[in-house]
Parts: structure tokens; C-alpha cells; sequence
């Protein structure tokens, strides 16, 4: 039971990011995306990412190895558009 209460948390707050991920990928707008926040956000994320790794959390390290991928997108987004 707690392993299925860690993965259902985990595909919620990984799923959470799909619709900014997709709605920047739509309207190639980043503007309104705070950079300070996503850069803590995804320091955080890897911060999760290398606990599980370490106490072998597999909920733990799937939700956030694609939490890190969406991250870097946005944020790779997020550079790229507000600078040109």
C-alpha cells in the first residue's frame, strides 16, 4: 500500500507539468514563467532525484527523472524565447 501511495503521488505532481510544458511548446511564450522559480523548482528536483536514488525509491526517482525533463525544457524554453 505505501509503495502504491508513493507512485499515485508521484504521477500527480510529475502529470502537474505536463500542460505548462505543452502550452509552451503550443505558444512558444514563456514571459509569464518565473526563472528564479523554476531554476529553485529544479534544484529541488534533483535534490528529490538523488534522495531516492540513494534510499533506492523507485516512485521517487521515476516521478522525478521526468519532473527533470519537463524542468529542462521549460527552462531550456524559457532562456531560448526570452532572449531573442
Amino acid at each position: 500500500m505505501t509503495e502504491l501511495i508513493g507512485y499515485a503521488a508521484a504521477f500527480c505532481t510529475t502529470v502537474a507539468f505536463l500542460p505548462q510544458a505543452v502550452k509552451v511548446y503550443k505558444t512558444r511564450q514563456t514571459k509569464d514563467i518565473s526563472l528564479g522559480m523554476f531554476l529553485l523548482l529544479t534544484a529541488g528536483v534533483v535534490l528529490w532525484l538523488t534522495y531516492g536514488i540513494m534510499i533506492n525509491s523507485y516512485p521517487i526517482i521515476a516521478a522525478n527523472t521526468v519532473t527533470l525533463l519537463f524542468d529542462i525544457y521549460i527552462l531550456y524554453m524559457k532562456i531560448t524565447l526570452d532572449r531573442g
